[in-house]
Protein backbone atom coordinates (compact mmCIF):
# COMPACT_ATOMS: atom_id res chain seq x y z
CA UNK A 1 0.00 0.00 0.00
CA UNK A 2 1.38 3.18 -0.88
CA UNK A 3 0.41 6.16 1.86
CA UNK A 4 1.21 9.78 1.57
CA UNK A 5 0.87 12.51 4.08
CA UNK A 6 -0.17 16.08 3.26
CA UNK A 7 -0.07 18.83 5.39
CA UNK A 8 -0.69 22.62 5.19
CA UNK A 9 0.36 24.59 7.47
CA UNK A 10 -1.93 27.99 7.99
CA UNK A 11 -1.57 30.85 9.51
CA UNK A 12 -4.77 29.59 11.78
CA UNK A 13 -5.18 25.89 11.35
CA UNK A 14 -2.41 22.98 10.18
CA UNK A 15 -4.48 20.50 8.40
CA UNK A 16 -3.51 17.23 7.65
CA UNK A 17 -4.32 14.60 4.89
CA UNK A 18 -3.28 10.48 4.40
CA UNK A 19 -3.84 9.57 1.41
CA UNK A 20 -3.58 5.88 0.90
CA UNK A 21 -3.49 4.03 -2.71
CA UNK A 22 -4.66 7.66 -3.78
CA UNK A 23 -7.63 7.75 -1.97
CA UNK A 24 -7.85 9.71 1.42
CA UNK A 25 -8.21 7.29 4.08
CA UNK A 26 -7.99 10.38 7.06
CA UNK A 27 -8.74 14.38 7.24
CA UNK A 28 -7.49 16.04 10.73
CA UNK A 29 -6.85 19.95 11.65
CA UNK A 30 -5.25 21.42 14.67
CA UNK A 31 -5.19 25.61 15.31
CA UNK A 32 -1.74 26.38 14.25
CA UNK A 33 -0.16 27.97 17.13
CA UNK A 34 -1.48 25.37 19.60
CA UNK A 35 0.13 22.46 17.25
CA UNK A 36 3.62 24.57 16.96
CA UNK A 37 3.72 24.99 20.71
CA UNK A 38 3.27 21.09 21.27
CA UNK A 39 4.79 19.35 19.16
CA UNK A 40 6.86 21.86 17.10
CA UNK A 41 10.47 23.49 17.46
CA UNK A 42 13.10 25.36 15.09
CA UNK A 43 16.59 23.91 14.64
CA UNK A 44 19.08 26.48 12.69
CA UNK A 45 16.44 26.95 9.36
CA UNK A 46 14.36 23.80 9.88
CA UNK A 47 10.87 23.19 11.27
CA UNK A 48 10.88 20.03 13.33
CA UNK A 49 7.53 18.31 13.99
CA UNK A 50 6.88 15.85 16.03
CA UNK A 51 4.33 13.79 14.44
CA UNK A 52 4.25 10.79 16.04
CA UNK A 53 3.40 12.53 19.35
CA UNK A 54 0.82 14.36 17.88
CA UNK A 55 -1.03 11.08 18.10
CA UNK A 56 -2.17 12.07 14.43
CA UNK A 57 -1.18 8.97 12.86
CA UNK A 58 0.48 5.32 13.88
CA UNK A 59 4.47 4.70 13.58
CA UNK A 60 2.91 2.23 10.86
CA UNK A 61 1.56 4.50 8.96
CA UNK A 62 4.97 7.54 9.48
CA UNK A 63 7.39 5.10 8.80
CA UNK A 64 5.45 4.20 5.31
CA UNK A 65 4.30 7.01 4.13
CA UNK A 66 6.21 9.94 2.31
CA UNK A 67 5.64 13.56 4.06
CA UNK A 68 4.76 16.43 1.95
CA UNK A 69 3.99 20.30 3.35
CA UNK A 70 2.79 23.51 2.42
CA UNK A 71 1.40 26.50 3.60
CA UNK A 72 2.09 30.02 5.56
CA UNK A 73 6.29 30.95 6.18
CA UNK A 74 6.57 28.29 3.34
CA UNK A 75 9.56 31.07 2.20
CA UNK A 76 11.03 30.92 5.05
CA UNK A 77 11.17 28.02 6.50
CA UNK A 78 11.75 24.49 5.77
CA UNK A 79 10.40 20.96 7.28
CA UNK A 80 12.86 18.62 7.75
CA UNK A 81 12.00 15.56 6.20
CA UNK A 82 9.03 16.65 4.17
CA UNK A 83 9.16 17.06 0.57
CA UNK A 84 7.46 21.35 0.72
CA UNK A 85 5.78 22.62 -2.40
CA UNK A 86 3.85 26.53 -3.11
CA UNK A 87 0.91 27.17 -1.34
CA UNK A 88 -0.52 27.57 -5.10
CA UNK A 89 0.40 24.03 -6.59
CA UNK A 90 -0.93 22.48 -3.69
CA UNK A 91 -4.67 23.69 -3.43
CA UNK A 92 -4.44 23.47 -7.39
CA UNK A 93 -3.80 20.02 -6.82
CA UNK A 94 -6.63 19.54 -4.39
CA UNK A 95 -8.61 20.94 -6.21
CA UNK A 96 -8.12 18.86 -9.05
CA UNK A 97 -8.37 15.45 -7.30
CA UNK A 98 -11.69 16.44 -5.27
CA UNK A 99 -13.48 17.94 -8.33
CA UNK A 100 -12.27 15.80 -11.07
CA UNK A 101 -12.45 19.52 -13.19
CA UNK A 102 -9.66 20.12 -15.61
CA UNK A 103 -10.59 23.65 -16.61
CA UNK A 104 -11.86 26.30 -13.92
CA UNK A 105 -10.71 28.95 -11.76
CA UNK A 106 -9.72 28.71 -8.12
CA UNK A 107 -10.61 30.90 -5.72
CA UNK A 108 -8.93 29.97 -2.73
CA UNK A 109 -9.98 31.92 0.70
CA UNK A 110 -7.64 31.00 4.02
CA UNK A 111 -7.52 32.81 7.19
CA UNK A 112 -4.94 35.33 5.93
CA UNK A 113 -4.65 35.72 2.54
CA UNK A 114 -6.76 34.71 -1.19
CA UNK A 115 -5.12 33.09 -3.46
CA UNK A 116 -6.97 32.97 -7.51
CA UNK A 117 -5.63 30.67 -10.10
CA UNK A 118 -6.17 29.94 -13.61
CA UNK A 119 -6.31 26.14 -14.40
CA UNK A 120 -6.25 24.84 -17.99
CA UNK A 121 -5.95 21.01 -19.19
CA UNK A 122 -5.30 19.87 -15.54
CA UNK A 123 -2.08 22.42 -15.48
CA UNK A 124 -1.72 25.86 -13.37
CA UNK A 125 -1.81 28.51 -16.07
CA UNK A 126 -1.51 31.79 -13.99
CA UNK A 127 -2.30 32.67 -10.65
CA UNK A 128 -2.50 36.26 -8.65
CA UNK A 129 -2.32 36.01 -4.75
CA UNK A 130 -3.35 38.68 -2.41
CA UNK A 131 -1.26 38.12 0.90
CA UNK A 132 -0.20 42.07 2.40
CA UNK A 133 -3.71 42.84 3.52
CA UNK A 134 -6.53 39.73 5.51
CA UNK A 135 -9.51 41.90 4.40
CA UNK A 136 -10.42 39.29 1.84
CA UNK A 137 -9.67 36.50 4.19
CA UNK A 138 -11.36 34.31 6.89
CA UNK A 139 -10.17 36.20 10.04
CA UNK A 140 -12.31 39.66 8.52
CA UNK A 141 -15.51 37.30 8.68
CA UNK A 142 -14.30 36.27 12.07
CA UNK A 143 -13.99 39.88 13.45
CA UNK A 144 -16.97 41.00 11.89
CA UNK A 145 -19.13 38.16 13.30
CA UNK A 146 -18.01 39.03 16.77
CA UNK A 147 -19.02 42.09 16.21
CA UNK A 148 -22.35 41.29 15.11
CA UNK A 149 -22.50 39.18 17.66
CA UNK A 150 -23.09 35.95 15.58
CA UNK A 151 -21.93 33.03 14.95
CA UNK A 152 -20.25 32.23 11.71
CA UNK A 153 -22.79 29.94 11.25
CA UNK A 154 -25.38 32.61 11.27
CA UNK A 155 -23.09 35.51 8.71
CA UNK A 156 -23.39 32.43 6.66
CA UNK A 157 -27.13 32.09 6.41
CA UNK A 158 -27.78 35.99 5.10
CA UNK A 159 -27.41 37.48 1.98
CA UNK A 160 -30.42 38.88 1.09
CA UNK A 161 -30.61 42.97 1.18
CA UNK A 162 -27.27 43.79 1.98
CA UNK A 163 -25.98 46.80 3.54
CA UNK A 164 -23.61 48.42 1.61
CA UNK A 165 -20.36 48.71 3.09
CA UNK A 166 -17.37 50.48 1.51
CA UNK A 167 -14.33 50.18 3.70
CA UNK A 168 -11.67 48.66 1.95
CA UNK A 169 -9.72 47.89 5.16
CA UNK A 170 -10.63 45.52 7.71
CA UNK A 171 -9.63 47.96 10.43
CA UNK A 172 -11.89 50.80 9.00
CA UNK A 173 -14.39 48.22 8.20
CA UNK A 174 -15.01 46.99 12.03
CA UNK A 175 -15.93 51.14 12.56
CA UNK A 176 -17.83 51.03 9.54
CA UNK A 177 -19.79 48.40 10.89
CA UNK A 178 -20.46 49.80 14.28
CA UNK A 179 -21.92 53.02 12.87
CA UNK A 180 -24.08 51.15 10.34
CA UNK A 181 -24.98 48.99 13.81
CA UNK A 182 -25.80 52.58 15.49
CA UNK A 183 -28.19 53.30 12.62
CA UNK A 184 -30.47 50.51 13.41
CA UNK A 185 -30.28 48.07 10.25
CA UNK A 186 -31.44 44.70 11.39
CA UNK A 187 -28.49 41.73 11.80
CA UNK A 188 -29.51 40.18 8.93
CA UNK A 189 -28.96 42.80 6.31
CA UNK A 190 -25.74 43.67 8.44
CA UNK A 191 -24.05 39.95 7.78
CA UNK A 192 -25.21 40.27 4.15
CA UNK A 193 -23.29 43.48 3.55
CA UNK A 194 -20.31 41.66 5.51
CA UNK A 195 -20.30 38.79 2.91
CA UNK A 196 -20.99 41.15 0.39
CA UNK A 197 -17.87 43.31 1.16
CA UNK A 198 -15.79 40.24 0.62
CA UNK A 199 -17.37 39.43 -2.22
CA UNK A 200 -16.75 42.88 -3.81
CA UNK A 201 -12.83 42.46 -2.55
CA UNK A 202 -11.95 39.50 -4.72
CA UNK A 203 -14.12 40.92 -7.56
CA UNK A 204 -11.04 42.29 -8.99
CA UNK A 205 -8.68 39.34 -8.84
CA UNK A 206 -11.43 37.04 -10.10
CA UNK A 207 -11.95 39.56 -13.43
CA UNK A 208 -8.49 38.53 -14.55
CA UNK A 209 -9.26 35.08 -14.83
CA UNK A 210 -12.83 34.90 -16.23
CA UNK A 211 -14.31 31.59 -17.07
CA UNK A 212 -17.48 29.50 -16.49
CA UNK A 213 -16.59 27.02 -13.32
CA UNK A 214 -15.22 28.87 -9.79
CA UNK A 215 -13.76 26.04 -7.63
CA UNK A 216 -13.85 27.60 -4.00
CA UNK A 217 -11.83 26.18 -1.28
CA UNK A 218 -10.54 27.20 2.13
CA UNK A 219 -12.27 27.70 5.21
CA UNK A 220 -14.59 30.38 3.84
CA UNK A 221 -15.58 28.34 0.94
CA UNK A 222 -18.28 26.95 3.68
CA UNK A 223 -19.93 29.96 4.21
CA UNK A 224 -22.88 29.66 2.22
CA UNK A 225 -24.05 33.55 1.41
CA UNK A 226 -20.68 33.81 0.14
CA UNK A 227 -21.30 30.94 -2.72
CA UNK A 228 -24.32 32.54 -3.16
CA UNK A 229 -23.00 35.86 -3.94
CA UNK A 230 -20.50 34.73 -5.86
CA UNK A 231 -22.60 33.22 -8.52
CA UNK A 232 -24.57 35.84 -8.62
CA UNK A 233 -21.88 38.80 -8.97
CA UNK A 234 -19.55 36.33 -11.61
CA UNK A 235 -22.68 34.65 -13.41
CA UNK A 236 -19.94 31.51 -12.73
CA UNK A 237 -21.38 28.01 -11.85
CA UNK A 238 -19.59 27.74 -8.02
CA UNK A 239 -18.10 24.14 -6.76
CA UNK A 240 -17.12 23.69 -3.59
CA UNK A 241 -14.85 20.63 -2.84
CA UNK A 242 -16.57 17.86 0.15
CA UNK A 243 -13.21 19.01 1.95
CA UNK A 244 -13.05 22.60 1.23
CA UNK A 245 -10.68 23.50 4.62
CA UNK A 246 -8.39 20.61 3.76
CA UNK A 247 -8.37 21.04 0.30
CA UNK A 248 -4.16 22.14 0.65
CA UNK A 249 -2.89 18.96 2.57
CA UNK A 250 -5.24 16.63 0.36
CA UNK A 251 -3.19 18.68 -2.78
CA UNK A 252 0.25 18.12 -0.84
CA UNK A 253 -0.78 14.32 -0.30
CA UNK A 254 -2.12 14.19 -4.15
CA UNK A 255 1.26 15.98 -5.58
CA UNK A 256 3.68 13.80 -3.02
Amino acid sequence: MTMKIGIDLGSRKAKFALLANGAISRLADYDTVTFYKRFGRVDGDDLLLDLAGSGLFSEEELSAASVIVTGYGRNTISMRGALVISEIRAHVSGAIMQTGLKNFTLLDMGGQDTKVALVKGGRLADFVMNDKCAASSGRYLENMASILEVSLDELSSHWEEPVTLDATCGIFGESELIGQILRGYPVGRLCAGVNQTLVKRVMPMLKRFPGEKLVLTGGVALNKALVRLLEMETGMTVTVPEHPQHNGAIGCAFLG
